[in-house]
């Protein structure tokens, strides 16, 4: 099989709205007109009123309510909006998807993009906003396989679980490319920032490439944390197993790994963006 094959399915991609794609082509220009953006998004009902609520939600603890797009603005500031607007946009690009709980799906999705971003604010030279949409998307190739091959799919999860091997290896077994590759032929696809891309393929072992991205390091970072947390690790068994060479490829200083704590209970707040 190929890549392309999955790619050619235009009915099963997913839907994300244009305002979310021109928002995240824009991540890296410094003179991109967000009051355009935000006066797009207000036009996107279905898009506003899911931000609005989260806004609204106990998380923020806003000291009164918010009635419009405007306003969010004004209350939380741009920066903070558009990361809203970038996981709300992306979340629900698809609403139903053969032998996946989306709702795991994107919480862990979620506290990835989190996680990269805690990772970008402190030491490293990546910038936070798009370590966010990089930690946001790692999986979607992952998604787009379940969206456009459910069979597929299964049998790799199937394999996985028989034979105990990685995800990557049943996937080069059953499809001959991964789903990070794939998931980088949809953001090219889309004209994504070509970081995204290479972020996304290379993020579960960003320091086997010859020129390895420190924003895919800064991924590995927030997928390891998010996977002790699913585990129920505690920061010594987290901070035992942590990778020194990406730690190294994304710039993560010492301190920054003995408080890793922190991370072990950050909450991204998006969840309902998820409902």
């Amino acid at each position: 099989m190929e890549i392309r094959e999955l790619l050619e399915q235009t009915d099963k991609l997913p839907n994300v709205p244009e305002v979310v794609r021109q928002l995240i082509q824009q991540l890296n220009n410094p003179a991109a007109d967000y009051g355009e953006i935000a006066e797009k998004v207000s036009q996107d009902q279905t898009l506003s009123l899911k931000i609005l609520r989260l806004v609204n939600s106990a998380h923020f603890g806003l000291s009164r309510k918010v009635s419009s797009i405007d306003e969010a603005v004004v209350m939380l500031g741009m920066v903070r909006l558009k990361t809203l607007v970038i996981a709300s946009g992306i979340a629900g690009s698809v609403k139903e998807v053969e032998g996946l709980d989306l709702k795991k799906f994107w919480s862990e999705s979620f506290r990835v993009a989190a996680l990269a971003k805690w990772f970008a604010e402190r030491d490293t030279d990546v910038d936070p906003d798009i370590a966010f949409t990089a930690g946001l998307i790692h999986n979607i190739g992952r998604l787009l396989l379940h969206l456009s091959q459910p069979m597929r799919a299964q049998a790799i999860q199937t394999l996985i679980e028989e034979s105990n091997c990685s995800r990557s290896d049943a996937e080069m077994e059953r499809l001959g490319f991964t789903s990070p590759e794939a998931g980088q032929a949809l953001l090219d696809m889309w004209n994504f920032p070509a970081e995204l891309g290479i972020a996304v393929r290379q993020h579960k072992n960003p320091t086997s490439f010859e020129e390895p991205s420190a924003l895919s390091a800064v991924v590995n970072l927030a997928c390891v944390v998010n996977s002790a947390i699913r585990n129920g690790d505690d920061v010594e068994t987290l901070q035992g197993n942590f990778p020194a060479e990406s730690a190294a490829l994304a710039g993560v200083s010492a301190d920054t790994i003995d408080n890793l704590e922190e991370a072990l209970n950050l909450d991204s707040g998006l969840d309902g963006l998820a409902d």
